[in-house]
């Protein structure tokens, strides 16, 4: 998922730091010493004219690629000239499968079509009503719009990102028939709690873990405890592959319906481009290609370390930062047994940086050599939902009092998201947790010289 209104655009970022040996990535560094336990003199922000903190040439380069081991099977797929869906994209669904320990994989075009597919073979369709988290990517939300169902947004716990269970209950009305938690930022949701709820009302949980690769409750991985979980597999993601994306079920009979769906509705078994048998259900193309397939397969083999290296660079960052005033660190919940660490996410306090504002806070720690971005917009108050609730289709599907936005509007305030948003949440990217432990320290130093220095940072914004 990607930010909706970056301060730093992850394509920019990506453009500006690569990294040439993808080895430098996982190398082990000597640590020197941590800045953010105290220095010793203030020293001059780089926004203010001083050396900047970071020390390290390039940030880690995203998506890695190793000629020498990765491309093999992407150059055999190639040359064989069999690109459409055959046995390498079977075999990356097995193996995917394997990976989070679920029976079946359904690989598709991207994880906003995971989601939308997933929707529609649960029958959730017009009249319904899903609830959904507002900190989230627009993908999530416009999933069940382009199923003819209704968003109902949860407000977020501030202190981890995530839906809020105990908000849950009050949202629910006759016409909900799921709840879509997602494990934003690759922070896992608290589904102990959520599939409890959802036990209760008879509800069916579908996942978003599109930025949650290999995150885990309760050792067990995210996406394969509720009902359905979807992945995305786009260019900035865990597992990246360009665009891509994958659902994942126990539930057998589902997971055939969702392949017929993306194959026109042949049944399940049909082979790719047969024309002979007659369509079961209405379907349409969404297939994943071979060579999409062998780059994900190349891609899947460092995956636990990476995940393994962000989540130990993520807490040691924490570690670094959490005692400097007005910034707070995510937190995990306790079932929490591994992360994914999308993005590493903290909320920023400006009253503790002498009311310096989150842009120049942003833009100062990224003159450091630290980029980062204050992320999502407020979802649950965009254009785009207006726009829906007037079209035709909605228009015929729903009374006119369930399509006025201001009511809906009234009814789907999030407060705490509201500030998350608006004020408090920075982020950094994946690819900088797979730096070096200096690294950390680095931006664990440019936090801190930018609060030292705060007062003088806000009056520079006056002149």
């Amino acid at each position: 998922m990607e930010s909706s209104k970056p301060s730093f655009s992850r394509r920019d970022f990506i453009k500006k730091n690569s990294l040439a040996a993808a080895g430098a990535v996982l190398a082990s560094v000597v640590s020197k010493p941590v800045f953010a336990a105290g220095l010793s003199q203030v020293q001059t922000p780089a926004i203010l004219g001083g050396k900047a903190a970071w020390s390290t040439s390039k940030w880690p380069e995203w998506p890695i690629w190793n000629p020498a081991t990765d491309e093999k099977q992407v150059l055999e797929v190639l040359r064989s000239g069999i690109w459409s869906r055959a046995e390498v994209v079977t075999q990356f669904e097995k193996e995917w499968a394997s990976t989070l320990g679920v029976k079946r994989s359904l690989a598709v075009v991207n994880g906003t079509n995971a989601l939308v597919i997933t929707l529609n073979q649960f029958d959730i369709k017009a009249g319904d009503e899903v609830l959904v988290p507002p900190y989230t990517f627009i993908a999530t939300v416009s999933s069940v719009l382009s199923n003819g169902a209704i968003p109902v947004f949860v407000d977020v716990d501030p202190e981890t990102f995530q839906m809020d269970p105990a908000k849950i209950e009050a949202k629910i009305t006759p016409r909900t028939k799921a709840i879509m938690p997602v494990h934003i930022l690759g922070l896992p949701a608290d589904m102990d709690k959520i599939m409890a709820i959802a036990k209760k009302h008879n509800l069916l949980v579908i996942e978003d873990a599109c930025q949650a690769h290999l995150a885990e409750i309760n050792k067990q991985k995210v996406g394969t405890i509720g009902d359905a979980g979807c992945f995305s597999f786009q260019n900035s993601k865990n597992l990246p592959i360009g665009e891509g994306g994958a659902i994942v079920s126990n539930n057998e009979k589902f997971m055939d319906r969702c392949y017929s769906y993306h194959n026109f509705g042949y049944a399940y078994g049909t082979a790719v481009g047969a024309v002979s048998s007659g369509c079961i259900i209405q379907g349409t193309k969404l297939r994943f290609t071979e060579y999409q397939a062998a780059i994900g397969l190349a891609q899947l083999k460092r995956l636990d370390s990476q995940t393994t290296t962000r989540n130990e660079n993520a807490a040691y960052l924490k570690s670094q930062i959490k005692d400097i005033p007005g910034i707070i660190p995510y937190k995990l919940y306790d079932n929490v047994t591994r992360a994914a660490f999308h993005l590493f996410p903290f909320r920023y306090q400006k009253n503790a940086f002498s009311g310096l504002s989150r842009e120049a806070f942003i833009k100062a720690l990224t003159a450091e050599g630290v980029p980062c971005s204050s992320g999502y917009a407020t979802l649950n108050t965009q254009p785009y939902l207006k726009d829906t609730f007037e079209s035709k289709n909605y228009k015929k599907m729903y009374p006119t009092d369930m399509l006025n936005i201001n009511t809906y509007n009234e009814h789907n305030k999030c407060p705490n998201n509201d500030l998350l948003c608006n004020e408090e949440a920075v982020w950094f990217t994946q690819n900088m947790l797979l730096g070096s432990k200096t690294d950390m320290q680095d931006i664990a130093s440019a936090i801190e010289k930018v609060h030292k220095n705060s007062a003088q940072i806000k009056k520079l914004g006056k002149r």
